[in-house]
């Protein structure tokens, strides 16, 4: 089952984590995985006034690739072989447990490097002007 991201936020080209990896094997970059959930307010506030700030925008397109991650999804996802699953006992997917270190916080900003390590484990809403100089700090990386 293929995994479907639903996100509408303006001038971001979300894209699965799947998708991301491939285009990473191509175009080699950075990719920033929103895991979100859909009862979350704070997460709603992040869509709104972070993912939509002009310039956050502009460097996430120039030097990121985005991918939407919904912890609570059903449906399973497949990378390189591993297919992560809906864990009833966490009530999270195994992918959001994983990237997060099991430490569930929504909304949570999970950056990986070019090689697809993980760089940073930021939970929480960030503000658009922090979050402005977190992308400014993981392009020197």
């Amino acid at each position: 089952m293929k995994e479907t991201v639903t996100a509408s936020t303006q001038g971001l080209e979300w894209l699965t984590l799947p998708q991301a990896l491939q285009k990473n094997k191509t175009k080699p970059r950075k990719i920033l995985i929103d895991v979100y959930t859909d009862w979350c307010g704070w997460c709603k506030k992040m869509d709104k006034q972070v993912y939509r700030h002009p310039e956050v925008v502009r460097l996430l397109n120039e030097q990121y690739y985005v991918v939407k991650l919904n912890a609570e999804q059903r449906q399973p996802i497949t990378i390189e072989g591993r297919t992560y699953k809906y864990n009833p006992t966490y009530k999270a997917h195994e992918l959001a447990l994983s990237l997060l270190n099991g430490q569930m916080s929504y909304p949570s900003t999970v950056f990986l490097n070019e090689r697809q390590q993980v760089m940073e484990r930021v939970p929480g809403f960030i503000p658009a002007k922090n979050f402005l100089r977190a992308l400014a700090y993981l392009a020197e990386k």
